[in-house]
């Protein structure tokens, strides 16, 4: 078949998750501070794009600039936070154990934070906000103050709203067997998320950083943007919403429709040795080799 079936999208997804839960911390870290930058670049992007675009216009032209991010993840190595939501499905199956879904979690959290962080200093320090006539700082800031002034409700939902359609584009793309039609794959769910303006905790650690930074370097005022609304208005309920939609209407739902024992006739996902069995790379290669001609 030219596409992976959905069964079949199950069985490589845990396979690579077997090989991301395993690799060293250090590399695992790494890859979220890539993920990060990454991210941080599209949504940079999706903002100039759309500058001072109403409407639809402006909500179209965000949401076909943004998953530039997520390409450059899929292409060039990195790992972002939300996407790690799917690890429910191989923890279900039993191939990798709690601990090591908690662990991959709390590491690509620190490294998504931590190149958001570094890619609004390096963006507001390096004077981009001077596009525009420097206008683009008061949209950095405003941008930030909107995100920053949700309710507690609001943030959540669209927190939820988010991670579903990501985990989507994410499950899609392993349907694909071949770059191009992973790409075309992933687009359009991406695209969907910010386009209707739901909450993706990854971008906001570059969005939030990046207008406190220009309101200080810009001398733009900041009324309700600051560091502790931050995470208390935005950071807790999103991350909460983004868990759900990943974990729970994505990753749970697929697992349980796909690699429950009623739904195993025709796929051997489940043979896989459990992840008290992996200890070496030798053996990781084997799992990953399994059952293939």
């Amino acid at each position: 078949m030219l596409i992976n079936t959905p069964p079949e999208i199950a069985k490589e997804y845990i396979e690579s998750s077997i090989i991301k839960v395993h690799l060293p911390i250090a590399k695992q870290f790494l890859l979220g501070i890539y993920g990060g930058f990454f991210i941080s670049l599209g949504a940079l992007c999706s903002l100039v794009c759309s500058y001072r675009q109403t409407g639809g216009d402006g909500r179209f032209y965000s949401g076909m600039v943004f998953p530039i991010g997520l390409l450059l993840c899929l292409c060039a190595g990195g790992e972002i936070f939300t996407a790690e939501c799917l690890l429910v499905i191989p923890l279900f199956s039993k191939k990798i154990i709690l601990s090591k879904v908690l662990f991959t979690l709390l590491l690509v959290f620190l490294g998504n934070f931590i190149g958001g962080f570094v890619m609004a200093f390096l963006v507001v320090y390096g004077h981009v906000p001077d596009l525009f006539d420097s206008a683009f700082a008061s949209t950095l800031v405003s941008n930030g103050i909107q995100k920053c002034t949700l309710s507690f409700g609001d943030a959540f939902v669209k927190g939820i709203l988010c991670n579903f359609c990501l985990c989507l584009a994410i499950w899609i793309s392993f349907s694909a067997k071949d770059l191009f039609s992973k790409i075309a794959a992933l687009w359009s769910p991406a695209m969907l998320f910010i386009a209707c303006g739901y909450e993706h905790c990854v971008e906001s650690m570059f969005y939030i950083p990046a207008g406190l930074f220009a309101s200080y370097e810009y001398d733009v005022e900041r009324e309700k943007l600051s560091w502790g609304r931050y995470f208390y208005k935005n950071l807790i309920p999103v991350i909460l919403g983004n868990i759900i939609g990943g974990a729970v209407l994505v990753g749970f739902g697929y697992w349980y429709i796909y690699l429950t024992p009623d739904s195993l006739s025709n796929n051997k996902a489940n043979n896989l040795p459990m992840d008290k069995n992996v200890q070496n790379p030798e053996t990781i290669e084997k799992i990953v080799n399994y059952d293939k001609k």
